[in-house]
């Protein structure tokens, strides 16, 4: 299908949010298509934590709109966002390090047993969860994480991400956001990482990918949105344009 045919799952148009004198978003824009990896890059300052912050609910923009496969959207928190298909992975990751990997795949989410030992004494499916979130990983094909009963405390830097992105996945039904997946990571575990971000591709789920990390973001991403000064100025490919010419741009030097 072509560039001018197809029609974008997430849009947001004239995004605008200030902070105070501050100006964050100035009159943003970003479009997401089905089955896409858009990376997303900028100086820092140029919006795009703020930019992804509206995205997933987090930040309520002062002017501008958003739709989701042409529907506005009016979020007022990140469970709104959630609501409808749009999950968020935060470089923090927001894991219980505590708790064990399946408790950490239905964190907030957690299913009751069916029947009285569900509704009356509340006791939660942990059977269930730990089969679903088995399967959530086998799909993911994340094959480094064998033991779900295992605490993510235990995990390695990139053990967790994987985690992370797996919540996602299992529940962002429309889109996932990954904001500096790779950071801290090892090239090892970050080629994982990256890996899998190709394996929500391959599935048909569109993925924002924000990195500072230049090769990263060229690597898998299909489509690049370059964010300056709290808006988009250019959406380039990696066929079309190298990483220098990228940061030219970025930076205001092309």
């Amino acid at each position: 299908m072509s560039e001018a045919t197809r029609q974008p799952i997430l849009t947001a148009k004239g995004l605008v949010k200030r902070f105070g004198r501050v100006v964050a978003l100035d009159d943003s824009d970003l479009e997401l298509y089905p089955g896409e990896v858009l990376g997303i890059i900028g100086d820092n300052g140029a919006g795009k934590s703020s930019l992804i912050k509206c995205l997933s609910g987090a930040m309520i923009p002062d002017e501008g709109t958003m739709y989701l496969e042409g529907e506005q959207l009016n979020f007022r928190s990140p469970h709104d966002a959630r609501d409808v298909g749009i999950e968020t992975v935060y470089q923090t990751l927001a894991v219980a390090p505590a708790l064990d990997i399946s408790t950490n795949l239905f964190l907030g989410r957690e299913r009751r047993r069916k029947g009285i030992l569900g509704s009356v004494f509340r006791m939660v499916d942990r059977s269930g969860m730990r089969r679903d979130a088995k399967r959530a990983l086998d799909e993911l094909g994340i094959g480094t994480l064998q033991d779900i009963t295992q605490a993510v405390e235990t995990l390695s830097g990139g053990q967790r991400q994987a985690v992370a992105v797996a919540r996602a996945s299992a529940f962002g039904s429309k889109v996932v956001i990954l904001d500096e997946p790779t950071a801290a990571l090892g090239v090892r575990e970050s080629g994982q990482v990256l890996q899998l971000i190709r394996d929500l591709r391959d599935r048909g789920l569109p993925v924002i990918l924000i990195s500072h990390n230049m090769p990263h973001v060229f690597e898998v991403a299909d489509r690049i949105h370059i964010q300056r000064l709290g808006r988009r100025i250019a959406v380039v490919t990696p066929q079309t344009h190298s990483m220098s010419e990228a940061v030219a741009i970025m930076t205001g030097a092309a």
